[in-house]
């Protein structure tokens, strides 16, 4: 079982609705361009499993990313994500209407970014996670660093960490072993 800081379980234990960006958090970051004009991205089924775990708990989920594709709707769709904001260039905006769609405020929301156009919803939430490959700065104002990488496992060790903090980890891995 994974030991997190009391300083993160702190800050997660208020969490109700978990936003996410895409490209380097779901993703390891890569968008491969098809011949044909397509895309294709990765995600990993640890994270999608965690978040669906996330959610029987109670937790709201939420994307919002500044790049806009059909892979990213089929992905929330699949997840049971209903709040996506795609090409969403000013975030703060995507933010807004978000608290504005839930009626929470940003302090019992956590936001999973990796890059500077991240920031700006970092200032606005109670709980910053990222994961080790994000840019420097984000690293920086993060409450919390996943040791797994981008789309490789973090967003399930921070679905972890909130469920942990919320003393809701054990019974919602006993729902998926049922």
């Amino acid at each position: 079982m994974r030991v997190f800081p009391d300083s993160a379980l702190a800050r997660a234990r208020d969490t109700r609705l978990l936003i996410l960006d895409v490209d380097g958090v779901l993703t390891d970051g890569r968008i491969y361009y098809l011949h044909g004009g397509g895309e294709a991205k990765a995600f990993n089924t640890q994270d999608g499993a965690a978040l669906k775990m996330l959610m029987t708990t109670g937790v709201a989920t939420a994307i919002i990313t500044g790049r806009r594709s059909d892979i990213v709707e089929r992905r929330a769709k699949e997840l049971g994500i209903t709040h996506l904001f795609q090409g969403a260039e000013d975030k703060a905006m995507a933010f807004a209407t978000l608290c504005t769609q839930t009626g929470l405020t940003g302090q019992v929301m956590a936001h999973i970014g990796d890059d500077i156009p991240d920031l700006p919803l970092f200032q606005r939430v109670g709980m910053c996670c990222t994961v080790g490959t994000a840019h420097p700065e984000v690293i920086a104002r993060a409450h919390y660093v996943a040791s797994a990488g981008a789309g490789m496992g973090a967003v399930a060790e921070i679905c972890q960490l909130i469920m942990t903090a919320q003393n809701s980890w054990s019974s919602a891995l006993e729902r998926f072993l049922r």
